[in-house]
């Protein structure tokens, strides 16, 4: 059976730290192994003009495919501009980032090398708030730093 997401119709979740106000974009997770796959995974964001993802790592190699816009980003501790039709790689643990340095919508399509992914975020979304990200269920689970990831 086929896959296809239309990424201009997935549901996206807002997200928006209290505690750093250029932390806040709109994410879903169309492909994990909740709708079957066995070995890879995806990510859809977008940020608005000034906006980032927040430092995070993932137990995932992941491609960042720049779909529209451009910004700046940020693997291990070195920065570079990135642009619609490029792909970034992200080795697995590695810290990396993402800002919309343009004008308009950033569009990011991220691709996991595996059906699950963990991410764990440098700073909680906000006091208190989650800091981990696990990706492969019926939904996102999300903890804050140091709860058990239940299996």
């Amino acid at each position: 059976m086929i896959q296809a997401i239309d990424l201009t119709a997935v549901d996206l979740l807002e997200i928006e730290s209290p505690t750093d106000p250029a932390r806040r974009l709109k994410v879903a997770f169309p492909i994990s192994s909740a709708t079957g796959t066995a070995a890879s995974a995806c990510v859809y964001f977008e940020l608005e003009p000034g906006a980032h993802v927040g430092v995070h790592t993932d137990t995932a190699e992941e491609f960042l495919v720049i779909l529209e816009g451009r910004g700046e980003g940020l693997v291990g501790e070195e920065t570079a501009p990135v642009q619609a039709g490029q792909v970034v790689v992200v080795p697995a643990m590695v810290r990396h980032d993402i800002t919309n340095t343009g004008d308009g919508i950033l569009r990011v399509l991220g691709t996991f090398a595996g059906s699950v992914n963990i991410g764990t975020f440098e700073e909680p979304l906000g006091e208190g708030g989650p800091q981990v990200f696990v990706i492969g269920g019926p939904m996102p689970i999300v903890l804050p730093l140091g709860e058990p990831v239940a299996a």
